[in-house]
Parts: structure tokens; C-alpha cells; sequence
């Protein structure tokens, strides 16, 4: 199948997520083309027979923001066009899902019948597309695509108690490449680089929005570190990075915290880990939770969004309320008491992964490419 990918190129979750799925695709043999503004952070060339390309947007001092979605839908049917692409699979509503209309409808005009996989992943529903100034525009995307998934059950009650949807959600969930993660193909896995051995290590990946409630990370771990010797590892950039790093000069515990921002190395960081702090507002899945539960390591989040479809409360980690920093600091001295349940808690959350693994979630994603386009016109 000839198929375009739209995502935005980030470190987030959904572009993370369409960049596996673009490569893993390539690999079977289709053939793939990604469209977005710049290339995508995991993307890579090299091992992966893939096409690039990137959306570009004129300065015109008439538009104070310049009109990505305009670009980006004349884009699609030039690349469409020139390709001969078969299916459009865009990740995140706002505004990949309203482009990949807007470019459908010019197509059905040369007499070219794309077909539109929406998936929906997070903030695009429950933060920005339910807002007033856009939800009207992501419910007519939705409703008019040709295939809709969501990458969890609780996602999917969310589009549906916030929208009025008459289209199919089907969920399918974030997958994982479980070989990335192996501790035995990571020769460089060394803890002593960043931890005495007698430490533990904590780790948070994220892009440190409010919704990632960095200061509970933070106070997680200060409370750990009251009864244990232990470092945190703090992985990405963002809005709320500074003021992680006043509360850590706050507290005191300057030297046991570790600031890596934006890395390439995420197998790397995790295989060095113990346990995983992931205290957010809201996850529409979890997808760092997974890719450290996958590196062998223990969870710590909380119970909103998709993250119970994640992490199994007692087995793989636990599971708290929203904001009880005391229970979740509870819970990781629970799991990091001795070596044994550690080392229980890890082997569990490896195992668990087994159920998203990309083996199993990418023939979910040929089948529904496959079922559009046997779809009578």
C-alpha cells in the first residue's frame, strides 16, 4: 500500500508513535511518505526506505500566524497527486484531521478518491479540540473521516462525552518495539555513569507541561531520598523546567537531580532506571510509562486517562489519586525496599508489554488500511 503519514515532528507521544508506525511499515514492505514541517525526531533514513516531505510556509506580513493548515492541505494533494497515494493516515485531530479534509475534497475534484485515517491521541480532544474556537471544525473532521481510532478506551468515552460523534472509534492501542529496550543489546548500560551502585534511580520523561505536574515528580523523590540513597533523572524541556529547578535548589537536593533535557538516548536513560515517575493530570495512554516498563522498570502514575490500561496497580507499579504526592512517594519506597520486589515489580512490567507489542498492534493498523479501501466508492 502506498501510504502518507501527518504528524507533528516532536518528541511528544503522537509523533513518536506515527514515526514507529511510519518505519515499522516501510519495513513490510509499503510504501510510506511523510508530510509535516519538519522532519520528524525519530525518523530514521538510514535503516528504513522512507519518503520526506516537508511543509513549507511563505512569510506574508498580512498573517500574524501564518496558515499552517492551508499549507499543509495543499501539500497532501500534491504529494497525493505526484504519488499516487492511496490513504491519508493523520495523527492528531487539530489541525491534521481538518487538513486531510480539506485536501480530500480538492482530490475529489481531479477524480482522486483518498482515503482519511484519523487517530486521536490526547490533548488534541480533551484540552484543544474541546475548545470552543475549534471544536465545531474537529467534530466535522472526525465525523468525516473515513476511519477513526483512539489509542485508549478512556480516550475514546472522552471524544464521545465531548463531541457528538456519529463515526466508529475503534481502539487500538500505542505499541511498543520491545528489542529497542533490551538490556542484553545496550552494551553502554552502565548505572556507575550516573548513580553510586548503591543508589537507586528514578527517572521522568516528559515535555514538562503543567499537565505533567513536574513539582510532584520533584517531591516525590524528595521524600524517597528522606529514607533512601537515590537520583532522579528529569529527561526533556518545556514550560514548567524552571520551576523543577527552583524547587530542587529549594529542597536541597541539587546534587541527586539530573536535567538531561531533549535526548536521543531514552533506551539509554531507561535502562539505567529503577522506578519511573509519571504523576500527570491526564495521559491518554501513557506512552513513556510503556517504553520504561518495556526497559525493565517499575511505574509509578497516577489513575487518570489511560494509564490503568497501562500500568497495573500491584503488579507492574501502582496507581494513585491525582496529586497525593504522599502516596505515591509511599508506593516507591514500597517497591525499592529490597531487591527482591524490585526486581519482582520490573520482570512484571516487562512481561505486561508483551500486549503492546509492535508485532501484535501493526497488523490492527494494515487490516483497517486494507478495509477503507475494499469500502464501495
Amino acid at each position: 500500500m502506498r501510504i502518507g503519514i501527518v504528524c507533528y515532528p516532536t518528541f511528544g507521544g503522537s509523533g513518536v508513535v506515527a514515526t514507529e508506525l511510519g518505519m515499522a511499515l516501510a519495513d513490510k514492505g509499503h510504501e510510506v511518505h511523510f508530510v509535516t514541517y519538519n522532519q520528524p525526531v525519530r525518523l530514521d533514513f538510514i535503516s528504513h526506505d522512507l519518503h520526506f516531505h516537508e511543509v513549507l510556509m511563505e512569510e506574508y506580513p498580512l498573517f500574524q500566524y501564518q496558515p499552517y493548515e492551508l499549507a499543509l492541505s495543499t501539500k497532501l494533494v500534491e504529494v497525493v497527486s505526484k504519488y499516487n497515494l492511496e490513504i491519508l493516515h493523520v495523527h492528531y485531530a487539530i489541525p491534521h484531521a481538518y487538513a486531510a479534509y480539506m485536501a480530500k475534497m480538492m482530490l475529489k475534484e481531479k477524480g482522486i478518491n483518498i482515503k482519511v485515517v484519523t487517530t486521536l491521541h490526547g490533548t488534541d480532544i480533551t484540552l484543544v479540540g474541546s475548545h470552543p474556537s475549534y471544536k465545531t471544525a474537529v467534530e466535522f473532521s472526525i465525523n468525516n473521516s473515513d476511519v477513526v481510532t483512539s489509542v485508549s478506551e478512556s480516550l475514546k468515552q472522552d471524544t464521545l462525552r465531548l463531541f457528538k460523534i456519529t463515526n466508529e472509534i475503534k481502539v487500538v492501542h500505542n505499541f511498543i518495539d520491545t528489542e529497542k529496550y533490551d538490556r542484553e543489546s545496550l552494551n553502554e548500560c552502565q548505572r556507575i555513569a550516573v548513580a553510586k551502585p548503591e543508589e537507586r534511580i528514578l527517572t521522568h520523561i516528559s515535555n514538562f507541561r503543567p499537565v505533567k505536574r513536574i513539582e510532584d515528580v520533584i517531591k516525590i523523590f524528595h521524600s524517597v531520598k528522606k529514607v533512601i540513597s537515590a537520583k532522579l533523572l528529569m529527561v526533556g524541556e518545556g514550560p514548567d523546567k524552571r520551576k523543577a529547578e527552583l524547587l530542587v535548589k529549594k529542597l536541597g537536593i541539587s546534587d541527586s537531580v539530573i536535567f538531561l533535557g531533549n535526548s536521543h538516548e531514552i533506551e539509554k536513560i531507561l535502562c539505567y532506571t529503577d522506578v519511573f515517575l509519571l504523576p500527570s493530570k491526564s495521559e491518554s495512554f501513557g506512552l513513556s510509562a510503556l517504553e520504561a516498563m518495556a526497559a525493565n522498570t517499575a511505574i509509578i502514575s497516577t489513575n487518570t486517562g489511560g494509564l490503568p490500561e497501562v500500568n497495573v496497580h500491584g503488579v507492574t507499579g501502582y496507581l494513585s489519586h491525582l496529586g497525593d504526592v504522599e502516596d505515591m512517594s509511599k508506593n516507591t519506597l514500597n517497591i525499592l525496599k529490597d531487591d527482591l520486589t524490585l526486581s519482582r515489580f520490573k520482570i512484571n512490567a516487562k512481561n505486561h508489554t508483551n500486549k503492546f507489542r509492535l508485532e501484535n498492534i501493526l497488523p490492527i493498523y494494515e487490516n483497517i488500511y486494507s478495509s477503507v479501501l475494499e469500502k464501495v466508492l
